[in-house]
């Protein structure tokens, strides 16, 4: 196996096989190597609609053998550290790998142990979530036979912030078609102060909220799930007074103790684990204060090695980790490469935030979140060709995009490099 390469990328997912592929466009003699260790790639974002029994899993998935470009080089193995002075890295099996340029862009990874006896909820099957395990969410939505269900997401960074709150308005919308509704109390419990930061989307799912009669509770950041009593246990996130309100005549069953932590009773309960950057990643001298690559915000070139860039889940950037803030994030990382093998400087610094959500709030039925650094609704005008005049309303077409288009377009225009 060759110990040395021009540009070693790692990670197969969304980043990293754009990446490679549209660098193989632009030159095709680039020696290019991909190390990821995992065999099968996955259509994530179609996991919501597999939460709801509106997708069938196995298509989300393809062969990573299948997508590698056949001009790269695959090694199979996981990286373990790096040595950005040397620039090299080690790895498991395959020993030290050297490289003149570095891409790194292995996602992030689940870290369940940071709530309190959330891995034993998970192991046990008392908590679902479609970040883990979406077959097991429907067939907890499913069964469902009312009382309370609990929705809720960590403090920490996820991918698609969007996702706790789809399931929640696919379920509550099941709900009601399955007939337990009425016998049903929906909460969406979230350590943030609002529903979504982008204004024109928060007053259409404010709207969606009390349409299915949702318990919206800010505030809340979940600490402890206790997997034998069915409680979850939350502690207030807002500064100064306990934002965390309990309902007149508390429908829910909330007990609050001492001045800060609130109890509530499941009896389902979907959780978004907290997510980390993966270890190596974690314990390198590349990131942030927060844990994550330390890259520049409009190149995704790091803020100290300038022979390494950064990008997807695992980039300390300030917007939602999506697999849209990647389709924008690759041609800039790929056009500074270009450059710096030219022996240029990466002068690309234009990648404003962009990042997407396609906020599913019931079946048939979508919204498009798509906003920048700062917030601002910036929807893609090729929507007016699908006749969606304004995506931040709820439309039937949207969820025609969702469920069809989209997936069409990441198998075979995104992982082929074509930019979309």
């Amino acid at each position: 196996m060759k110990k040395q390469h021009q540009i070693v990328i790692i990670g197969g997912g969304t980043a990293g096989i754009m990446t490679a592929t549209q660098l193989l466009k632009k030159n095709n003699h680039l020696d290019i190597a991909i190390i990821d260790p995992a065999d099968t790639h996955y259509y994530q974002p179609a996991w919501t609609l597999v939460g709801a029994g509106a997708y069938d899993y196995d298509n989300t998935a393809r062969s990573m053998a299948s997508l590698i470009p056949q001009k790269a080089s695959w090694i199979k193995d996981f990286v373990t550290s790096f040595n950005a002075d040397e620039n090299t890295l080690e790895t498991k099996n395959s020993g030290q790998i050297g490289y003149e340029f570095l891409v790194v862009a292995p996602g992030l990874v689940m870290d369940p142990s940071l709530i309190e006896g959330l891995p034993e909820a998970m192991e046990k099957g008392i908590v679902c979530s479609n970040y883990t395990d979406p077959k097991h969410t429907w067939e907890t939505i499913k069964n469902f036979k009312g009382g309370n269900a609990l929705f809720t997401q960590p403090t920490t960074p996820i991918k698609c912030g969007g996702a706790p709150q789809k399931i929640a308005y696919l379920a509550a919308d099941y709900f009601r078609k399955s007939g337990v509704a009425k016998d049903t109390n929906v909460i969406f419990a979230t350590p943030g102060s609002v529903i979504f930061g982008v204004p024109e989307i928060k007053r259409t799912l404010m709207k969606v909220i009390d349409r299915y009669g949702i318990h919206f509770k800010p505030f809340y950041a979940p600490f402890k799930i206790d997997a034998d009593k069915k409680i979850a246990y939350f502690k207030n996130t807002a500064e100064g007074e306990n934002q965390c309100v309990i309902n007149e005549n508390n429908p829910l069953g909330e007990k609050m103790s001492g001045d800060a932590i609130i109890e509530i009773p499941f009896d389902m309960l979907h959780l978004a684990p907290p997510q980390t950057a993966p270890k190596f990643v974690k314990e390198s001298n590349l990131v942030n204060d927060a844990g994550w690559l330390s890259v520049d915000h409009g190149s995704m070139q790091h803020t100290e090695y300038k022979n390494i860039f950064g990008l997807g889940d695992v980039a300390g950037l300030p917007t939602a980790k999506t697999g849209a803030a990647i389709r924008k994030q690759v041609p800039i990382v790929v056009d500074n490469l270009m450059l710096l093998l030219a022996h240029k400087e990466a002068t690309n610094k234009s990648y404003n935030g962009y990042s997407s959500c396609p906020l599913v709030t019931g079946y048939g039925k979508m919204v498009l979140a798509e906003f920048d650094y700062k917030n601002n609704f910036i929807p893609d005008p090729k929507l007016k060709q699908l006749l969606i005049r304004d995506s931040s309303k709820e439309h039937w077409r949207l969820w025609m995009l969702k469920k069809y288009m989209l997936p069409y377009l990441y198998w075979n225009k995104m992982m082929k490099g074509e930019n979309v």
